[in-house]
């Protein structure tokens, strides 16, 4: 609340006087939902990384983050960003979920799709599941990390909807809320940075 009233202060013309160069746009109001600008909301896209908001959700909703998984092939063998997991190594679910969030990795993503649905595709059914119980009728997902397909796709509204009820999970809005974290792979220490700006 406070930083779009930061927003405001600042801006001295209207949202709706705003351009932008995206194709489609959705700013609302966490709180209460409320639309506050929109540029075509309701146009199917394709949702890349941003996927990860709902296999993030789902982990921390289904997974115990302190357990200990052993990395397997089908966890890690996925073109893309990666946090840097290897066949055989062990990770904890709270360092694949910063994994996700920070480093957008796909080995993380597989991962997590692995540890809590048992396999990819039961996990995609969780992911699909999931969208129509917060009420999702423009999501559709084909993979946990976001790599294209042509069915896996978003509305900018409803990408807001979905993020808007991660948030609310205390797990995902810490995690997504860290500046850096310092984890530990195969006994080397790495730090991973949020590259979001806000």
């Amino acid at each position: 609340c406070f930083f779009l009233v930061l927003i405001f202060a600042i801006c001295p013309v209207p949202i709706s006087a705003l351009s932008l160069s995206a194709g489609s746009a959705v700013l609302i109001d966490a709180v209460s939902g409320e639309v506050l600008y929109s540029k075509n909301p309701d146009k199917r896209l394709s949702m890349a990384s941003t996927t990860k908001i709902m296999t993030a959700l789902l982990l921390c909703e289904y997974g115990d983050l302190q357990r200990e998984i052993t990395v397997t092939p089908e966890m890690v063998y996925v073109e893309g960003t990666s946090m840097g997991l290897k066949v055989g190594m062990k990770v904890r679910l709270e360092d694949i979920l910063y994994g996700m969030l920070l480093a957008s990795g796909n080995d993380a993503a597989n991962a997590a799709a692995v540890a809590v649905g048992g396999g990819i595709e039961n996990f995609v059914s969780m992911m699909n599941d999931k969208a129509r119980e917060i009420g999702l009728i423009n999501t559709h997902f084909n993979t946990p990390s976001g790599l294209d397909g042509d069915s896996h796709y978003t509305t900018a509204y409803e990408l807001a909807l979905l993020t808007r009820y991660a948030l609310n999970n205390d797990d995902f809005f810490f995690s997504c809320s860290t500046k850096s974290k310092t984890i530990e792979l195969d006994g080397v220490k790495i730090t991973l940075a949020n590259h979001n700006r806000l």
